[in-house]
C-alpha cells in the first residue's frame, strides 16, 4: 500500500494574478462615467452610430423651434404692444396737448369777444377741458405708477384745476368790466405756458418714446433662431448625404420631411420677420414721424393763436425781458414761424402721397392768408382803432380767427390721414409674425419625429 507524503501538500500550478487589472464594479463608478463608456462602445457599431444621430437630428429640430417660438414671441409682443398700447398712448399723449392748448386759446378768445362769451366757444372750452380729464384718467390707467409718464400725468392732474380756477375769476371780473380779470387770465395763460403744456409735453415725448423701443425691440432680427435653423438644415442634409453614400439610395422619407419642416419653418421666419420688419419700419417713418410734425404744428398753431388773442387781451401791458417787445406779439412770431417749418418738413414726408399731401399744402396757404391778415390787424390796432382790430382779428369773415381755423380743420385732415397709414402699416407687421409661434413648435415637433422615423427605418436593416 502506498501512502501520501506526509509533508505540505503539493499544489497544482496556476495563473499568476498579482499583474491583472481589478475590474470596479459599475454600480461604484460614477453614472456619467457608465454613459460614456456606453456611449463609446455604441459609437463603435452602424447601429449605434445611427442612434445617436438620430437623437442628435430630434434634438437640434427641436431646439430650433423652441428658440424660434421664444425669440418670435417676444417680437410679436412688442409688436402688439406698437399696436394696441404705445402708439394708442402717444396719440392720447398728443390729444392732451392740443385739448390743454385749444382750451388755453378757446379761452383767450371769449375773454376778447366781452362780457357775453359766445356759446360755441365757451361749450369748445369745455369740451377740451373734459377730453383733457377723460384722457388724463385714461393714460393713469395704462402706465406704471413708477414711470415719469405717471409723473407728469399726476402733475397735470394737480394744475389742471387751478387753471381752470383762475379762468372762472377771469370770466366773472369780465362780465363786471372789471380790469382785473385781464390779470387773471393772463396768469392762467402763463400757467398753461409755463407749467401745463410743459407738463404735457414731456408726457407725449414719453410716451412717443416708449413707441419707438416697442417698434425697435419688434423689428430686432432673430439672430439666434436663424443660426439655430440653419445648423440644424445643414445636420439633416449633410445625414441624407451620408445616407446616400452608404446605401445608394437617394430619398429616406423620415429625414426629407424632417428637412422640409425645418425648411418651412427657416423660410417663414425669415420672409415673416422681413415683412413684419418693413411693415413697421415704414409705420415708423411714413406713419409716427408725420404725426409727430403734424401735432407739433397744430399745437404751435394753438399757441399762436392764444398768443396773437392776448396781445390784444394784454394792450402791450407784458413785455419781453428787454422791455423793448409785446411778449405775446413776439410769441405769436416764434409759434408761426415754428409752424411753418414743421409744415415744411410734413410736405416733404408726405412726398408723392397726394391725399397726405393735400391737406398739409392748404394748411400752409391759410397759414400765409393768416399771417397777412395777423399783420394788418395789428397795423389797425397800431392804429389806435382797437374795435376795427378786433374784428379782423375775431370776426366772421376776412379774420385770423377764420384762416386759423382753416389750418386747424386742415392739420386735422392730415393727421387723420396719417393715423390711418399708421394703422395699416403697423397691423400689417404685426399680422406677419401672428402665426409663426404656433407654427413653428408645431412643425419642429413633426420634423424631429420624422427624423427619428427615418433613422429608425435606416435601423431596421440591422435586425
Amino acid at each position: 500500500m502506498t501512502y501520501p507524503p506526509s509533508g505540505p501538500a503539493l499544489r497544482e500550478p496556476g495563473p499568476d494574478l498579482s499583474s491583472a487589472p481589478v475590474t470596479v464594479p459599475a454600480q461604484r463608478r460614477g453614472a456619467p462615467a457608465v454613459a460614456v463608456e456606453r456611449l463609446r462602445a455604441a459609437a463603435t457599431t452602424e447601429p449605434g452610430r445611427l442612434q445617436i444621430i438620430g437623437a442628435a437630428l430630434a434634438l437640434l429640430v427641436v431646439v430650433f423651434g423652441a428658440v424660434t417660438v421664444l425669440e418670435v414671441s417676444g417680437r410679436a409682443s412688442s409688436a402688439a404692444d406698437v399696436v394696441t398700447r404705445s402708439q394708442p398712448l402717444s396719440a392720447d399723449a398728443a390729444s392732451i396737448y392740443r385739448s390743454l392748448a385749444d382750451a388755453d386759446t378757446m379761452a383767450a378768445s371769449g375773454f376778447l369777444a366781452g362780457a357775453q362769451e359766445p356759446k360755441d366757444v365757451h361749450e369748445q372750452y369745455e369740451k377740451d377741458i373734459k377730453e383733457a380729464s377723460r384722457l388724463l384718467v385714461k393714460a393713469a390707467g395704462s402706465t406704471d405708477t413708477s414711470s415719469s409718464s405717471h409723473q407728469e400725468i399726476t402733475t397735470l392732474g394737480e394744475l389742471l384745476p387751478e387753471y381752470t380756477g383762475l379762468i372762472e375769476r377771469a370770466r366773472a371780473n369780465n362780465r363786471q368790466g372789471l380790469p382785473l380779470g385781464g390779470a387773471y387770465l393772463r396768469y392762467a395763460n402763463q400757467k398753461m405756458t409755463n407749467e401745463i403744456l410743459p407738463a404735457a409735453e414731456r408726457l407725449y415725448t414719453a410716451e412717443t418714446h416708449r413707441l419707438g423701443t416697442d417698434s425697435a425691440d419688434a423689428r430686432r432680427w432673430p439672430f439666434l433662431s436663424l443660426a439655430a435653423g440653419l445648423v440644424a438644415l445643414a445636420a439633416l442634409v449633410w445625414m441624407q448625404r451620408r445616407n446616400y453614400r452608404r446605401t445608394n439610395r437617394v430619398f429616406n422619407h423620415g429625414l426629407l420631411a424632417a428637412t422640409a419642416a425645418a425648411t418651412v419653418v427657416l423660410l417663414w421666419l425669415a420672409v415673416g420677420h422681413t415683412v413684419a420688419r418693413a411693415e413697421l419700419h415704414g409705420a415708423m417713418v411714413n406713419g409716427q414721424q408725420s404725426l409727430d410734425v403734424l401735432n407739433k404744428a397744430r399745437i404751435n398753431s394753438l399757441k399762436a393763436r392764444a398768443n396773437e388773442n392776448l396781445t390784444l387781451v394784454a394792450r402791450g401791458a407784458v413785455l419781453t425781458p428787454d422791455g423793448t417787445k409785446d411778449q405775446y406779439e413776439t410769441d405769436y412770431g416764434t409759434g408761426m414761424k415754428a409752424l411753418g417749418a414743421q409744415l415744411a418738413s410734413a410736405a416733404k414726408l408726405a412726398g408723392d402721397d397726394s391725399t397726405g399731401r393735400a391737406p398739409v399744402d392748404a394748411a400752409a396757404t391759410s397759414v400765409t392768408e393768416w399771417q397777412d391778415r395777423h399783420k394788418k390787424a395789428r397795423e389797425t390796432d397800431d392804429q389806435g382803432d382797437y374795435d376795427s382790430a378786433l374784428s379782423q382779428i375775431i370776426g366772421p369773415e376776412n379774420s385770423t380767427g377764420e384762416s386759423f381755423d382753416e389750418v386747424d380743420d386742415a392739420l386735422e385732415l392730415a393727421l387723420s390721414h396719417e393715423q390711418d397709414q399708421f394703422d395699416s402699416a403697423a397691423a400689417d407687421g404685426r399680422g406677419a409674425l401672428g402665426g409663426l409661434p404656433a407654427g413653428a413648435a408645431v412643425l419642429a415637433v413633426l420634423g424631429a419625429v420624422a427624423a427619428i422615423v427615418g433613422v429608425n427605418r435606416r435601423l431596421s436593416e440591422y435586425r
